[in-house]
């Protein structure tokens, strides 16, 4: 698939299907002026009726429209004018994306998607998500990208860049989308080499002999029920001077999580491929910035492991060491995210960046508390973590901030070792998980992003297929770029 600024004349050149968003002042907005001309108010009237709708992302096809050179004409709903954002055109632009590739398409042309450089990025991305389903190794698919997009109303720059972040959204995706028999922690590196490669960034991967070496003892712990080897790797991008600190983006990349001991039932085990998100945001983020050439330098650290039940897998009341030193008991083999996170935010200290952010699919207790469309955001920074919420706001990924008093952190001190792996029973979980990693960034600011909610859909939205959805990819790409 490939995306091209649109003919000028976007009415009368000839495509397969002419898609045009509209908000609820639709009769004021020269798109429709231009359409009801070119089918003599046919359109018009097509408007008047029921059949079409300007609600959010519902989409209206019309097949066949007198005057205008296109099989299909396809009208896609923003909503009121009032509210219209940044996601407004993202989830408009995948919602009449994936309602035109159920068939092989060559010539798409997009029109009306954002009114400021931001926003037409935004929609682009959007666009390039609809086309891509969850559909990966069915024989008969259901998912067809066109071969051409062309869009109206934005430069080359405008749309290389918006294809970088979409490319990049769609590239977390199909890592959570990959079966845990396929995308296990070498698998993980392996890809992870080859977007380096093609990106502009490098990859240090520590394996089983390194990690041991290293100490990383919390990460072996949770690594050790498994066949698979576990994996650490370092991801860096130089877009600055070499004496400039790095920003430090840590992910959670467990990959696939039975619980262990403290083993999962069935219907909560059988999402937990999404379990190692946090690592393909990561992922996602550094190819955007390397292809978009972001002015900043960038440490990411990723934790692979496989959390499963065996002989030799780690036990409740087992006592590990973790990298920093500082000891630990389980009183939950199913809280394993963040024994991984613990030596990853420790091997991040070691390249002195000047703020830590983990991405992390780390609690079932955050998406009670906040749901399944927005994260959970923590932190030991109140500035950064402004910063963080202002900016994925206006990007439309929504954060929300739990907060992070002192005496949560008493409910995970140690009886026989320094802290233990769990809060006191149910309450405040995704707090109590937060206030853990606290214990290892040193004092140095710090967001923790719990993703357990927006980086998984257990069923299709209108603008993106079920399964994984590259949450905040998006938003810390154009963060970075700002």
């Amino acid at each position: 698939m490939k995306f091209v600024s649109s003919p000028q004349d976007w009415v009368s050149d000839p495509c397969d299907a002419l898609v045009v968003a509209l908000d609820d002042q639709w009769a004021s907005r020269p798109e429709f002026q231009a359409l009801d001309r070119a089918t003599s108010g046919w359109f018009g009237r097509a408007m008047h009726t029921a059949e079409v709708s300007t609600k959010p992302n519902k989409v209206s096809i019309l097949i066949a429209p007198p005057g205008i050179p296109t099989g299909v004409l396809a009208i896609v709903g923003t909503g009121s004018t009032s509210t219209t954002s940044c996601n407004t055109y993202y989830r408009a632009a995948g919602s009449a994306m994936r309602s035109l590739a159920s068939k092989q398409r060559s010539v798409l042309r997009f029109v009306g998607f954002g009114n400021s450089p931001l926003e037409t990025r935004a929609a682009i991305a959007g666009a390039m998500v609809g086309a891509q389903g969850q559909d990966l190794y069915k024989s008969d698919k259901s998912t067809f990208s066109p071969n051409l997009v062309q869009w109206f109303g934005a430069n080359d720059s405008q749309i290389r860049a918006g294809e970088i972040v979409g490319e990049s959204v769609n590239l977390a995706r199909h890592m959570v989308n990959q079966p845990p028999n396929l995308m296990y922690p070498q698998t993980f590196a392996h890809r992870a080499n080859e977007v380096a490669n093609d990106a502009g960034f490098s990859v240090e991967v520590w394996d089983k002999d390194r990690l041991e070496q290293e100490r990383c003892g919390a990460l072996l712990a949770v690594a050790r029920g498994s066949i698979r080897e576990p994996r650490l790797l370092i991801l860096r991008y130089q877009g600055s001077t070499p004496d400039s600190d790095p920003l430090a983006l840590v992910g959670k990349g467990v990959t696939f999580d039975s619980g262990g001991y403290s083993l999962k039932p069935t219907d909560g085990m059988l999402t937990m491929k999404c379990d190692m998100a946090g690592a393909a945001t990561v992922l996602g983020i550094f190819n955007a910035v390397a292809k978009l050439k972001v002015r900043r330098n960038l440490i990411g650290v990723v934790g692979l492991v496989e959390n499963l039940v065996s002989g030799d897998a780690f036990k409740l009341g087992d006592v590990l060491t973790a990298r920093s030193g500082k000891t630990i008991e389980i009183h939950n083999t199913d809280a394993e995210g963040r024994l991984v996170l613990a030596d990853c935010l420790n091997v991040a200290l070691q390249e002195n960046p000047t703020q830590i952010i983990d991405f992390a699919t780390l609690t079932g207790a955050c998406v009670v508390a906040l749901g399944n469309d927005v994260a959970g955001l923590m932190s030991n920074n109140n500035p950064l973590q402004g910063d963080v919420q202002s900016f994925t706001e206006k990007c439309g990924e929504l954060t929300w901030p739990l907060p992070m008093h002192s005496f949560y952190g008493e409910q995970i001190a140690g009886k026989v070792a320094d802290i233990k792996n769990v809060g006191e029973g149910r309450w405040g979980g995704a707090i109590t998980a937060a206030k853990f990693l606290e214990e290892f960034v040193q004092a140095r600011p710090w967001v923790h992003l719990d993703i357990a909610g927006p980086a998984f859909l257990d069923s299709p939205k209108p603008w993106c297929d079920a399964g994984g959805t590259g949450f905040l990819v998006r938003s810390f790409a154009e963060w970075l770029l700002a």
